[in-house]
């Protein structure tokens, strides 16, 4: 059965990297992949464009394509994002179906802070982002899962719906939010580290000019 694999995010903006890993990403496990925007992320600031708005920028970004796809569950659920959460309605949803937690490396280090760690397992795959040839300095907790539930081929999480971690080698694009919200507040124009399609709503970026 093929995979549904999970990319959250509060994606203000969304940009070029977010779209190039999640590609990629479906493509090593060819599977749908969706792009999950975060309605209060518990371990970072909110975000400054509303929910709306965010909405709006990524169904302008997936435009044109099959592969890529929005869930706004989390923005309708409210209340803080905690990923257990979501997992569990799309467990509930999917049944036997495998579904695959994409992480980028850093995320994937502090994944001991999140809210019921432990369970994620239960619910889910983990696909670990990583730049290829890249080295990793687990904490001692997350090691040990690690060395449980590794594996290299992408393909064996088809095995079973949940409970295995597989790194996915992407392609690095060192693209920043923060960067992104900083150029658009002095004036300037990202064109080339956003997708094309945000530049034809003035209302879609305008957050970020007032700010």
């Amino acid at each position: 059965m093929s995979p549904l694999a999970i990319l959250g995010g509060t994606f203000d903006p969304i940009h070029l990297a977010h779209l190039a890993v999640a590609w990629e990403a479906s493509e090593l496990l060819d599977a749908e992949v969706r792009l999950m925007p975060a309605a209060v992320p518990p371990h970072r600031p909110p975000p400054i464009a509303d929910a709306t708005t965010r909405v709006a920028m990524l169904r302008a970004a997936l435009c044109g394509q099959d592969r890529l796809l929005l869930d706004a569950r989390e923005l309708a659920r409210g209340g803080p994002s905690y990923t257990i959460d979501t997992l569990a309605e799309l467990r509930a949803e999917e049944g036997e179906r495998p579904i695959v937690l994409l992480l980028g490396a850093d995320a994937f280090a502090g994944l001991p802070q999140w809210h019921r760690w432990h369970a994620l397992f239960d619910a889910a795959h983990i696909g670990v982002l990583s730049r290829p040839g890249g080295t990793h300095g687990w904490p001692a907790e997350l090691a040990a899962e690690v060395a449980a539930r590794s594996v290299a081929d992408p393909r064996r999480l088809r095995e079973r719906p949940a409970g295995m971690i597989v790194e996915l080698d992407v392609t690095p694009l060192d693209i920043s939010a923060t960067r992104i919200r900083d150029l658009l507040a002095a004036g300037r124009n990202p064109r080339y580290l956003l997708p094309e399609a945000l530049f034809g709503d003035p209302a879609l970026l305008a957050p970020y000019r007032q700010s």
